[in-house]
């Protein structure tokens, strides 16, 4: 039995994922200054230009920093489920782009190191009350460092 899903929100990634087109964060990038935003943004925040496109981000990177979240956050902001499990949360740096605000799907924080490489991943965050998976993006070790 197949479990409907859904993304968390519009227009952060690409969705459904196949087999030709992996899951990718939406970004947007300057036309005038070449400024690389996630999410996309409709104005530069560099030189305040309306002339944005949108763009695919690189799908791996390296954890530039991470930290644990060991409670649950307060609501609102955080709208998860209220059974609370740990996770970490981390940034990685995309070449050339940017450096993302990510959930990891690895929570042992003595299995991250900074400079790891990372890949981009779909991972369950919450479920509605049709049954409906709600996924989100994190970013998960490559499989290189998983060995």
């Amino acid at each position: 039995m197949t479990t409907a899903q859904r993304p968390v929100a519009d227009g952060l990634f690409t969705w459904p994922p196949t087999a030709d087109q992996p899951t990718r964060l939406i970004g947007s990038q300057c036309t005038d200054c070449d400024l690389v935003s996630f999410p996309p943004a409709p104005h530069c925040v560099r030189c305040a230009s309306a002339a944005s496109a949108e763009r695919l981000l690189a799908d791996e990177g390296t954890l530039w920093t991470f930290t644990t979240q060991n409670f649950r956050p307060p609501s609102p902001p955080y709208d998860g489920p209220e059974e609370f499990e740990p996770f970490t949360l981390g940034y990685i740096e995309l070449p050339g782009e940017l450096v993302v605000e990510a959930r990891l799907t690895e929570p042992d924080p003595d299995k991250l190191r900074i400079g790891q490489p990372m890949r981009l991943t779909v991972v369950p965050y919450a479920t509605d009350d049709d049954g409906t998976e709600i996924v989100t993006f994190a970013f998960a070790p490559t499989q290189e460092e998983a060995k």
